[in-house]
């Protein structure tokens, strides 16, 4: 690689039901495979999974929202759309124990609303695994990506809106989590 280039793996997801599914986008060129539903429905499709392609493959997605009578966050399926009754925090535990080797976790309360990420349901969860945790879900000022880390310490932030409408760039972005102490790759 040349200092230009960057590695940047590439993950597909949505759809992922089985073993072989999984085989399939690892064989057609994916670098890690993302599951959420399928996960929840059947966990030890994560540990099948790792035990096959490794850890390093298997990012487990997890959709959650706010529970309004009780504590903590509840997993939502199906593109946030239908309740699972699984707490996040402990569905995360478990997914990491079985052997996923990241976790793609998306705040349903701020997904699309650009008031910043979940730090609260970012550092719960990165507390209680040992596995990277991807930030997604808020993202809409500049300071939002710094503070994921920071405050929600994830070990990655995602975002759609910001790039896609062109409100922000990469190098913004990345300027700016430099800025909030964050390392980042120039």
């Amino acid at each position: 690689r040349t200092a230009e280039q960057v590695f940047i793996p590439f993950t597909i997801g949505g759809g992922i039901r089985t073993v072989e599914d999984i085989r399939d986008v690892l064989a057609a060129g994916a670098d890690k495979v993302s599951i959420n539903s399928a996960a929840v429905r059947d966990p030890e499709l994560i540990t099948r999974a790792a035990e096959r392609f490794g850890s390093q493959c298997i990012v487990v997605a997890i959709d959650a929202r706010r529970r309004e009578n009780a504590e903590g966050w509840e997993v939502f399926l199906n593109g946030g759309r239908v309740p699972s009754g699984r707490e996040a925090v402990a569905w995360a535990i478990e997914a990491a124990e079985r052997g996923a080797g990241e976790i793609l976790l998306t705040s349903m309360d701020r997904d699309g609303t650009k008031d910043g990420f979940d730090c609260e349901l970012l550092a719960a969860v990165s507390g209680a695994v040992g596995i990277p945790v991807i930030a997604s879900g808020g993202a809409g000022d500049l300071g939002d990506f710094g503070e994921a880390v920071t405050e929600g310490r994830a070990d990655a932030v995602l975002a759609a809106s910001v790039f896609h409408d062109g409100v922000y760039s990469v190098a913004q972005v990345k300027s700016a989590m430099a800025d909030a102490g964050v390392e980042v790759r120039p």
